[in-house]
């Protein structure tokens, strides 16, 4: 949790003037061991520009591993990874996470701060006038459906509707390119998770985005993504459309995942 907050706060405004790509982001035979772990083995992957891609998978499956790469938190040991047409390396990771926006499970909103400084904390550090910090903000929270009457509050004086929507809030605060979401739902009652899938798709349709939704439950990727790339002990499964895969899965993983019917908890 604490690296991702840590990541996040180094958040500026971006600048769009880079390489014209169709790919929001693309990894090419990526391996990668932590510990003595291949979390990654041989992975190839295009995640195309302007769209939903749900990366599915049990614990363990390498997924939120692949979206640390795509950010530039892990590099690979071996292999590629271009995010929004530029090859990632060590001169410039700042530059390209400046250009998108990160929530997690935990969504890690500050507790001394209120939900107000919370959301516009990036555009504080990025030296936003007021009236612009305050414009975002009315827009968010319109967007999120997060009530004015929270803003006052303290985190942990919300639901855990609430403090998803107010994380995405902070998330979207600089107008990012690209959405890196890591099982951003987890944990919610299935009303709440409803409501807040509905006020996604919302904010799909309202905002032109890229978004990579790392997810557990085949249900909520089918409902939110475009497209799925399904993952298993470090090795991509297949990727593709949602009706694609739906229809014609590579393999029998992929066919019981996508059904919900797989036991296999890598």
């Amino acid at each position: 949790m604490w690296q991702g907050t840590v990541w996040w706060l180094r958040f500026q405004p971006a600048v769009a003037h880079h390489p014209m790509t169709e790919y929001a982001a693309e990894l090419t035979n990526v391996s990668l061991t932590r510990g003595d772990v291949l979390a990654l083995d041989k992975v190839s992957l295009r995640l195309p520009i302007g769209r939903t891609t749900a990366v599915l998978g049990r614990s363990g499956s390498g997924k939120s591993t692949l979206i640390q790469l795509i950010i530039g938190l892990l590099l690979p040991d071996s292999g590629s990874v271009s995010t929004l047409g530029e090859s990632l390396g060590p001169g410039n990771l700042i530059s390209i996470r400046k250009r998108i926006g990160y929530a997690i499970q935990d969504i890690a909103l500050l507790p001394h701060m209120r939900v107000r400084e919370n959301i516009v904390l990036p555009a504080v550090l990025s030296g936003w006038a007021g009236e612009d910090k305050a414009a975002r903000l009315a827009e968010l929270t319109d967007l999120m459906h997060l009530p004015g009457s929270v803003l006052d509050r303290y985190p942990h004086e919300l639901s855990g509707g609430q403090q998803q929507r107010a994380g995405l809030c902070r998330a979207m605060m600089l107008r990012p390119e690209m959405l890196l979401l890591d099982e951003p739902f987890s944990g919610l009652d299935t009303m709440t998770r409803r409501s807040i899938h509905a006020q996604f798709i919302e904010l799909r349709e309202r905002v032109p985005i890229s978004i990579v939704l790392v997810t557990h439950d085949p249900d909520e990727a089918i409902r939110l993504a475009d497209d799925i790339a399904v993952m298993r002990r470090g090795q991509l499964q297949q990727s593709g459309p949602v009706g694609d895969v739906l229809a014609n899965p590579a393999n029998d993983y992929v066919r019981d995942l996508c059904t919900g019917l797989a036991e296999d908890t890598a």
